[in-house]
């Protein structure tokens, strides 16, 4: 019974969801050119952790799930956040554009873990050479003086 009643009252305490419907003025398209088609990607495989604007499924309405949800989110938007990226430092937006190429064409993103509920995020061969040519592009202009040299 105790157990019961610790399952019922958990659903009670929510973390607050991560939604804001509005681009802000630090949106990475306010830095640079984000073609539609890469937008449009960026949205469906990307958005959900890596913004400040999440599409939230039916289970996360469901403890300890939505915790478990929201931390992941969290620990996305720390990493990344296309919606405060024009706040990130010349040095830290020239890494998280590098990032950004490295980890899609690697395959690294969007993570196995996700596209297993959200197969709409799982990117095709096309999907994901689009956001790594627009990447590559961006970094090609970024100064050089920024860049990691490789040892």
């Amino acid at each position: 019974m105790a157990l019961l009643a610790i399952i019922i009252i958990i659903q009670f305490i929510r973390p607050a969801k991560n939604i804001s419907t509005a681009t802000t003025t630090q949106d990475i398209t306010t830095v640079y050119t984000v073609p539609d088609t890469v937008y449009k990607i960026l949205q469906k495989a990307c958005y959900d952790c890596h913004s400040n604007n999440t599409r939230y499924p039916w289970y996360f309405n469901i403890q300890p799930v939505a915790w478990w949800m929201q931390n992941h989110i969290n620990d996305a938007k720390k990493e990344l956040n296309f919606s405060e990226y024009a706040t990130f430092t010349e040095k830290r937006k020239v890494n998280k554009m590098r990032h950004i190429f490295e980890e899609v064409d690697e395959g690294g993103m969007p993570l196995d873990s996700y596209t297993w509920i959200h197969k709409d995020a799982m990117l095709s061969k096309d999907e994901r050479q689009l956001v790594v040519d627009w990447a590559k592009n961006i970094y090609a202009q970024m100064p050089d003086s920024l860049k990691k040299k490789k040892k």
